[in-house]
């Protein structure tokens, strides 16, 4: 039997012998600084060619048979070297290790894949080995080997450890919930992040099927992904998972398969709850199709709607029916009274609406006061009467909005499937144009649509296209009206207010048009026309002498953030020659929405330009207390609402003085629009209202009817 037929037996002893060679504290051990570093330590061997090592030193004492005192020391008269380091090239290393004594041997300590990692050095050699009564031959290739062996199993040791410590870290402390199944799809271990998740202790998941906590409508679904993975398949999804608190929750999960020896032993899982994230796009996607006040679908339902249901009244043959509801007086209360009461109004309406709903049937809120009532399976149009009938009787009753009774009505527009129409859109128009009419016939009531030839024409509708040629072909006209003294009637200014000439339609109110230009842009033209066509006139007149008064002109919201505005104004003035001191501009709160400190800074800039500015419609805003004292200007003007009733209203009567007296302090002027008798005069008069506006004094009227007023206003009889 040869000697290296017992290398098993002795590598376990050797083993044991380089661990502890490895380990052992008392042993003399010492550190280069650096690759070729000069300083030295006890056991310190400086090398060249770069290389720093550890050395250390390890003297057996003579060999002790194992019945006598156990191992013991093995070699007797025996040193073993031992340098472990990083090695540049070996053979510089065994021939710069200097001891002072003749090395009778040396080898380098080589491992699978030719890596060396020491240096083994014997003198001086003495015998064999003994063990017992076992006597082997030992060479120095042999020993090399042994404790090569014992130093990378220690290390492939140390590696494992370090390998399952991160899996143990990444195991416990991921922040999503992982956890370990059999084959059976049982759990066998799981981290804290799953027992936060699902709310149960991992005792009480251990062992038990994973669809137990899954909702019975997605077992299928997660019982394939389980299945996939086990077959070796990584699978991704999302999952109704139930909480230990019974309530549902969406789970986002990863599913893997765990292959040991090329065979698949169990599946891996990572989850993530995404309940939030699933709300939140819930939420988004609602934001998006209802209307965020009354909780009804909003034009995007309608449309998506009309679409499917036209359709299906084609194929069914079947009456597809729009109704479509414009309040009465709801701009009256909704400045009278404010947003909030406005609001309160509209999602009272709503609710009531919301009774009169088939299945299949949709209610919609459009914008402002607007509502549509889509109504499929109607089988005549007695039965589409019936329910406009319905909606006019479900508002008769007043609403109670904060402590009070409102009554509101509305006018409605109906269209049926069955008119001449080609696309499901024009039920939408055909209803609009209807509301008009209804309208007409005194509100309160409903019309059908009567095609284009009828007296339910939307003169609205229409109107919208004769605007760019009204303004090409001159059909405005400028009328003005007067502003006077409170007390002594004497006329103070004049505001200029716009007038339609329809070539058809004669005299067109500003309250149909004006609506109209605002909601396709072209009060932007409209407004610069008449901006200019008022300087322009006051500037003639000064030219030929006569004695001219400021003038007031409104500027919508639209006009006043457009960009370049106040150049335009500037540059009309230059232009026309009307000094700036004799220009008022009239704006309502509602440039205070796009943007308060934009409409602060701008009128401070007209205030610079000398160009005085004046708050229409005062009261009626959502802010109007809040921010006047920012707002750098003249005066203020009370809406008309206040004034209709502010002899018969106490309540009225008292904001009316409050807003007089408030103003007076922060130096503004107060003019009251809307007088029509005398003895609102005196009222105002009494509070100190400043400049009062109304048909009592003088109606709107051309620029020559304006020259021949007397300066003192109203005209006796």
């Amino acid at each position: 039997m040869g000697a290296w037929s017992f290398i098993p037996l002795l590598a376990m002893m050797f083993s044991a012998v380089a661990i502890a060679l490895l380990r052992r504290p008392a042993a003399a051990v010492g550190l280069a600084d650096k690759p070729g570093g000069r300083k030295q330590h006890k056991g310190v061997v400086p090398l060249t060619g770069g290389l720093g090592v550890f050395i250390g030193f390890l003297l057996v004492q003579p060999f002790l048979p194992v019945e006598q005192g156990g191992f013991g020391p093995l070699l007797a008269g025996m040193a073993l070297l031992v340098a472990c380091g990083v090695i540049d090239d070996a053979r510089d290393m065994r021939s710069t290790v200097k001891l002072g004594v003749q090395l009778v041997a040396s080898v380098l300590m080589v491992v699978w894949g030719g890596q060396v990692i020491g240096l083994l050095g014997v003198f001086p050699l003495v015998g064999e080995l003994r063990l017992g009564w076992l006597a082997v031959p030992v060479t120095v290739v042999a020993v090399a080997g042994l404790i090569a062996l014992a130093i990378v199993k220690d290390r492939d040791s140390r590696q494992h450890r370090e390998l399952a410590e991160w899996h143990r870290s990444l195991f416990v402390n991921h922040p999503d919930g992982v956890y370990v199944f059999d084959l059976d799809g049982r759990f066998q271990r799981c981290n804290e992040a799953l027992e936060r998740i699902s709310g149960y202790p991992e005792k009480a998941l251990l062992g038990r099927h994973f669809n137990e906590f899954i909702h019975a409508e997605y077992h299928e679904q997660t019982q394939a992904a389980f299945d996939a993975a086990k077959a070796g398949a990584s699978r991704h999804y999302e999952t109704l998972g139930i909480h230990a608190n019974g309530k549902p929750h969406y789970l986002e999960i990863t599913n893997f398969p765990v292959t040991f020896d090329g065979r698949i032993v169990g599946v891996y899982g990572i989850c993530h709850d995404i309940t939030h994230r699933k709300r939140q796009a819930a939420k988004i996607a609602y934001q998006a199709t209802h209307d965020l006040l009354t909780g009804l679908p909003n034009q995007t339902v309608l449309d998506e709607r009309l679409e499917n249901e036209f359709r299906q009244s084609r194929q069914s043959q079947r009456l597809l029916s729009v109704l479509y509801l414009d309040l009465d007086g709801f701009k009256a209360i909704n400045d009278g009274l404010g947003h909030t009461v406005g609001n309160q109004l509209l999602v009272a309406v709503a609710g009531r609406l919301r009774q009169l709903l088939r299945p299949g049937d949709t209610l919609v809120r459009l914008n402002g006061d607007e509502f549509v009532f889509l109504l499929p399976g109607f089988s005549s149009r007695e039965e589409v009467a019936a329910a406009a009938e319905g909606v006019l009787l479900t508002l008769e009753l007043p609403f109670e909005i904060g402590g009070r009774a409102l009554h509101i009505s509305t006018s409605i527009g109906v269209a049926c499937s069955d008119e001449n129409i080609h696309k499901a859109t024009d039920l939408i128009q055909h209803a609009d144009m209807a509301v008009e009419a209804a309208k007409r016939q005194g509100r309160n009531t409903w019309q059908w649509y009567r095609g284009e030839d009828g007296q339910s024409v939307n003169q609205h509708v229409l109107l919208r296209y004769d605007l760019h040629a009204a303004l090409r072909e001159n059909q405005f006209e400028l009328f003005y009206q007067p502003i006077v003294d409170a007390v002594s009637g004497q006329i103070h200014s004049v505001e200029a207010l716009v007038r339609w000439h329809h070539p058809r339609h004669g005299m067109v109110s500003p309250g149909i048009f004006i609506p109209i230009a605002e909601q396709t842009g072209q009060i932007i033209p409209l407004g610069r026309w008449v901006l200019r066509q008022a300087c322009q006139d006051l500037a003639d007149l000064r030219a030929e002498g006569e004695w001219v008064f400021p003038v007031a002109v409104n500027i919508s919201s639209l006009q006043f953030h457009r960009e370049g505005f106040l150049e335009e104004v500037q540059r009309i003035l230059d232009e026309t020659g009307l000094p700036p001191e004799l220009l008022e501009l009239e704006v309502t709160e509602s440039i205070l929405m796009g943007g308060a400190k934009q409409a602060i800074e701008m009128i401070s800039t007209l205030r610079g330009m000398r160009i005085a500015v004046t708050i229409d419609d005062f009261g009626t805003g959502f802010s109007s207390l809040s921010y006047l004292r920012d707002l750098p200007i003249h005066k203020i003007k009370l809406d008309r609402a206040f004034i209709r009733d502010v002899l018969t209203n106490q309540r009225n009567a008292a904001l009316v003085k409050g807003i007089i007296t408030m103003a007076h302090h922060m130096g503004l002027e107060v003019v009251a629009e809307g007088i029509e008798e005398q003895e609102q005069q005196w009222d105002l008069v009494r509070r100190r209202c400043d400049l009062l506006q109304g048909f009592y004094f003088a109606r709107p009227m051309p620029l020559g009817d304006l020259l021949k007023l007397p300066d003192i206003l109203p005209v006796a009889d």
